[in-house]
């Protein structure tokens, strides 16, 4: 009887820290961005955020993260803004029409992955937390990058240079 409970409680135990395939779920909040525009912040919201979230609870390091969103959804809440910003000098979303994130390693509260902006690819890292929801979780975090970096725009005296972008990722199985 002992064998048959320790194997039980063994077989629980590892179902539970096992890497598991998640999808982002489509929401509104899933990656938005902050950047000063004549001194002021100015926001917004890249939506329809695809692919394949690989996580295992009991070993962060196991996990992979690659997603990535269509540079044609930027919203701003200024339809000639956003038509501007998927132009060449911006996002040239007809030539680039996604962006897209690889980890390249994952541990308990930090990732690090290549993010390619307009075929430019960029080392990030940033720290993480996971919140268990329903049959999957949600992921969230923050970062600030250098658009010029990215080749997103041109200097600017009235355009910030750095972008914050944050994530609140809700995946499901």
């Amino acid at each position: 009887m002992k064998t048959v409970f320790t194997s039980l409680t063994l077989v629980v135990l590892l179902a539970s820290f096992t890497l598991i395939n998640l999808k982002p779920v489509n929401s509104d909040d899933a990656v938005t961005f902050t950047i000063k525009n004549f001194g002021i912040s100015t926001g917004g919201e890249f939506k329809g955020l695809k692919g394949v979230i690989k996580w295992d609870a009991g070993n962060p390091s196991a996990s992979s993260f690659n997603v990535s969103v269509d540079a044609n959804t930027v919203n701003t809440d200024v339809d000639a803004r956003d038509n501007h910003l998927r132009k060449e000098e911006y996002f040239n979303a007809a030539k680039y029409p996604t962006i897209n994130f690889a980890s390249t390693a994952v541990s308990p509260g930090n990732i690090t992955g290549n993010l390619t902006i307009k075929g430019v690819t960029k080392s990030v890292s940033f720290p993480f937390t996971v919140t268990p929801s329903g049959n999957g979780y949600i992921f969230e975090g923050s970062f600030t990058i250098n658009r010029l970096d990215f080749g997103v725009g041109s200097s600017s005296m009235v355009l910030g240079d750095n972008v914050t972008v944050k994530l609140k990722v809700t995946t499901a199985q």
